[in-house]
This record gives C-alpha cells, sequence and structure tokens, in this order.
C-alpha cells in the first residue's frame, strides 16, 4: 500500500510542480555555472548506494560532505542556493527517486555515501531496512540540528511506529516547516 501511494502521489506532484520545477531549473542555470540537478549518491534500503536529484544549491567546487561539516557553508552557496534550500524546493527532483522507488515520501532522509557514522549506527539498529524517505521523523524533530544519535533514535521510533497515519501526520508537519522554513540553517 505504501508503494502505490508513494507512486501515485508522486506522478501527481510531478504533474502538479512541471512549471515550478521547469522555472527553478532555468533559475538555477541561469544564476551559477554547472547542471541544475547535482546527482547525489545516498544510502538506501540496506545500505544500496543510489543517485538521487537534487536542484543544485551548492558551486560545483564544493565538497561531497554533509553541509555542516563544511567550515563555512554560505560561501559555498550559489545565488539562489539559500533561498531554494529554506523554501525545500531543491528536494522537488526527489519526487523522481520516489517515483523509482529509490525512496518513500516518508522514512529516514538519505545519508551520503560517505556519511559513515550515521550510516553505521543505522545499520546496528535495523534502520537500514526501510526505504529513506523525502521527509521523516526526524526532519520534522530537528532537521539539520540533530546530533546523528538522536536523530537514529527518531528514525528507529518511525520504524517501529510506521503506519499510513502517521506517514500522514509526518507529511502535514513537514508541509507546515516548510512554510514557516523551521531548522534550515544554510
Amino acid at each position: 500500500m505504501k508503494r502505490l501511494f508513494d507512486f501515485a502521489l508522486s506522478a501527481v506532484v510531478l504533474l502538479a510542480f512541471a512549471v515550478p520545477i521547469m522555472i527553478v531549473a532555468i533559475l538555477v542555470k541561469l544564476t551559477s555555472p554547472g547542471p541544475a540537478i547535482y546527482w547525489s549518491d545516498r544510502v538506501g534500503v540496506r545500505n544500496r548506494i543510489f543517485r538521487m536529484p537534487k536542484f543544485r544549491t551548492m558551486r560545483i567546487d564544493t565538497p561531497a560532505v554533509a553541509t555542516h561539516l563544511l567550515n563555512n557553508p554560505g560561501q559555498f552557496l550559489t545565488p539562489i542556493g539559500s533561498f531554494l534550500r529554506k523554501s525545500s524546493l531543491d528536494e522537488l527532483p526527489q519526487l523522481w527517486s520516489i517515483l523509482r522507488g529509490d525512496m518513500s515520501f516518508v522514512g529516514p532522509r538519505p545519508a551520503l555515501f560517505n556519511q559513515q557514522d550515521l550510516i553505521a549506527l543505522r545499520t546496528e539498529y535495523g534502520v537500514d531496512r526501510i526505504l529513506p524517505g523525502l521527509t521523516g521523523w526526524a526532519q520534522i524533530n530537528g532537521r539539520d540540528e540533530l546530533p546523528i544519535p538522536e536523530k537514529v533514535k527518531l528514525d528507529l521510533a518511525y520504524m517501529q511506529q510506521q503506519s499510513f497515519l502517521f506517514d500522514l501526520k509526518i507529511i502535514i508537519l513537514t508541509a507546515l516547516k516548510v512554510v514557516r522554513r523551521d531548522g534550515v540553517t544554510h
């Protein structure tokens, strides 16, 4: 049921947001050199690596590490990068990953391939057995601000409480956070 919901909703949202997606892609191209889409190697279910698209918010010479690990992340942002991140518009291409089945709407956020501490802890607690999500319980309870052990505890709590109604609650709370721009540091 979850896969059917993910597939149907991602198809509908992709169609509904086709024009805004094209506009954002054009703006990214016009405001900085490089491709509009950044393909990031991410860790999926059972620690399988998949390529996850996002609108590019950082310059093309940015090191491939989590943003919080950069000394001065602001120096790497493109002219519209901060706006795309705060509005979560940079996440729209991930609908493609949901459509393909690499991600779900709700689940733990996919780790970067080189976030070994996060990957190891999720594996230890069995969180690697569920599809990563566009949003998740940890996302709405701290987003970028959470230390890794706390993030994994919230991911585990999600895994243990998974249900259609819980997913709907997380989607609604995520929409509210996006509107308020809560929890985005860069």
